[in-house]
């Protein structure tokens, strides 16, 4: 029998969270996120992380957020440095889309709309 009483009664909590990013999902790692990143043309600085971990974030507290809702949340999270122009001047494929894939989430139906033309 492999399992012990921790593992029936926390499970996943063998697995090393990173105190940094606590809403992470459990196969997601920074080095992970730093080469989906490198792939997309970006490198990753602190204000980056911090869409990242307020993505993380939104989806540990919205199993199924709604793009619409997700957008304003990220507006009114970094108003005080410009909001979503803000963003996309980070992650050009979209602060959501793009943020997202780094994130190690999977991005809301709607974020991205190839017959519309969006960025991904």
């Amino acid at each position: 029998m492999a399992e012990t009483m921790k593992d029936i009664m926390h499970p996943g909590s063998g697995t090393k969270q990173d105190p940094h990013f606590p809403h992470a999902p459990e196969e997601w790692t920074k080095a992970s996120a730093e080469s989906t990143a490198k792939a997309e043309g970006i490198e990753l600085t602190a204000d980056h992380w911090a869409l990242v971990n307020a993505l993380q974030e939104y989806f540990a507290k919205n199993e199924s957020p709604h793009i619409r809702a997700l957008h304003d949340a990220l507006d009114e999270k970094f108003h005080s440095q410009g909001g979503i122009k803000y963003l996309y001047q980070l992650f050009p494929g979209g602060p959501v889309a793009q943020g997202c894939r780094i994130a190690g989430l999977n991005p809301p139906a709607g974020s991205t709309d190839e017959s519309f033309g969006s960025v991904q």
